[in-house]
């Protein structure tokens, strides 16, 4: 016990001295003087070096509300009401009690109430009252409210499991009124001190150990003749958590520098987007189900955008019969109407829609990335987010070719940790040739759709750049990709500010 003594922190050596067998977290707080993260930290601290032993309880107890302060120093309204026909000698009406007693209207009426329910009063004509029989024994013995109330003079809550059976019906009694009381939650901490720890505090309160060797103590060789504390360097010690970038900004941040390194410039645009560039200028028909408002966040039809008449022109002509693209386009009567309205954008395709129809032919070659927030009309679940990012790309190029492709989303894909890819035929309006990438994911055992890509369709690349040019183009969920690296298993976890989540969990390092 003498090691431990040595190795003791001043705030635990200043608790010691106010344990008991067994107290409580306040009680130590009120004797120690010591604030009560003080108390705690020491605690803690004895805890670690098992000296003490400490568990948290939780009990309900009563304590006064407003009006039960009030009530306690002026006394209960139909307690003031009895006492002020008690002094007549004939029956009162109701302004004078009101006024006698010092009453409010609703304070008179629950008064009545209560008292007629007692028995303590008779209404007498003319809406007057006189004091009963059962009233006059009724101020001379006291309410049992008042009684209850008066317990909180020397108690500022009692404990709600210990009330005696008339305590029990004025509690009952009173709750029911406004403001009264109330009951509470009290949260404690139970310390228990072993025997050992005791003895070691009747010990300590004979010897004096130093915290600190000072210049005076050096001078006159003081220090030869008391006992210095030893500092304990195996008792653990709170968590330091430095600031970090959210994990899902690592990530976002590491998926931008890849493309930056092939050479991508990357794409932004406006949240907020017409349905001509976000779906129409994509060559999606306009009864295509993902336009449906269960799919898409539509504004309000009062809100429109101003398209340019000649682009117009050419989407609404390659959508009714193909325009100079060589395709039959879908074969039906384009609404531009239609066009015109604002949504929140679908997909990042949008920015890749929008800056192929600003390239010129001396910009060619050129490679675009975005990794951008997109919005879905989706049911909030442990796999669907209704806001969540995409990662788009697109390779303007007169020989591209779907090898390039397949050689672009490998190489990426190999960057974020996956080795094992493959691409499955797929089928997405405004690509010719698509496909659906997949990885394996070992931890799993499965394959994992993480994204869509193709080659743009003539009626998406003539009609916005006036001449038939490869484009290769992808649309990789964000989420999907991250998930396993940080093994979350919902993904709404993703976005949740649990702060044990942010600072635990690992920080996205790749290669």
């Amino acid at each position: 016990m003498q090691d431990i003594a040595k190795k003791l922190h001043p705030l635990e050596r200043a608790l010691l001295k106010h344990l008991t067998e067994n107290t409580t977290l306040k009680k130590l707080v009120e004797k120690s003087g010591l604030k009560e993260v003080e108390v705690m930290r020491a605690l803690e601290w004895l805890q670690n070096k098992n000296l003490v032993e400490f568990s948290k309880t939780v009990s309900k107890v009563i304590t006064l509300d407003d009006n039960g302060k009030v009530y306690l120093e002026n006394g209960l309204p139909e307690e003031r009401f009895l006492k002020v026909l008690s002094l007549k000698d004939k029956p009162v009406d109701k302004e004078q009690i009101i006024k006698e007693a010092e009453l409010t209207n609703e304070e008179f009426n629950v008064s009545l109430g209560l008292l007629k329910k007692k028995l303590a009063i008779e209404i007498k004509p003319g809406f007057k009252f006189e004091i009963t029989k059962n009233g006059k024994l009724l101020v001379e013995k006291g309410f049992v409210e008042r009684a209850f109330l008066d317990k909180f003079k020397e108690n500022q809550e009692l404990p709600l499991d210990n009330l005696s059976p008339e305590e029990k019906l004025a509690f009952e009694s009173l709750k029911k009124r406004k403001g009264i009381i109330k009951v509470v939650e009290n949260k404690d901490w139970i310390v228990k001190t072993p025997k050992k720890t005791l003895e070691l505090k009747e010990q300590l309160a004979k010897q004096n150990f130093v915290d600190k060797l000072t210049p005076d103590m050096l001078k006159d060789g003081s220090w030869k003749k008391v006992s210095f504390r030893h500092y304990d360097v195996t008792v653990n010690v709170p968590s330091k958590y430095s600031g970090r970038i959210h994990f899902t900004n690592e990530a976002i941040d590491y998926i931008k520098r890849i493309w930056l390194e092939l050479g991508f410039k990357e794409m932004t645009g406006k949240l907020i987007q017409s349905t001509f560039w976000d779906l129409d200028s994509l060559f999606v028909p306009q009864d295509h189900p993902a336009r449906d408002m269960q799919d898409t966040f539509y504004l309000e039809d009062k809100y429109k955008a101003n398209i340019d008449k000649n682009l117009l022109k050419r989407v609404k002509a390659v959508h009714e019969n193909g325009g100079d693209t060589g395709s039959k386009g879908w074969q039906y009567s384009f609404d531009e109407e239609i066009s015109k309205k604002l949504i929140l954008r679908t997909h990042t395709t949008v920015l890749s829609a929008q800056t192929i129809a600003r390239l010129k032919e001396s910009d060619l070659p050129a490679k675009f990335f975005a990794v951008s927030k997109i919005f879905r009309n989706e049911t909030w679940d442990w796999k669907h987010l209704f806001e969540f990012y995409q990662i788009e790309g697109i390779v303007v190029d007169p020989n591209a070719s779907f090898i390039n492709l397949r050689g672009y989303l490998i190489q990426f894909y190999k960057k974020m940790g996956y080795d094992n890819i493959r691409l499955r035929p797929a089928y997405f309006p405004y690509t010719e040739p698509s496909v659906e990438i997949e990885v394996y994911v070992p931890e799993r055992d499965t394959w994992l759709e993480l994204g869509g890509a193709g080659i743009f369709r003539p009626e998406v690349t003539k009609t916005l750049m006036g001449k038939e040019i490869p484009v290769l183009a992808w649309g990789l969920g964000f989420a999907r990709i991250i998930v396993p690296y940080f093994d979350i298993k919902d993904v709404r976890d993703i976005y949740r500010n649990d702060l044990h989540v942010l600072r635990n969990i690992k920080r996205f390092v790749k290669f």
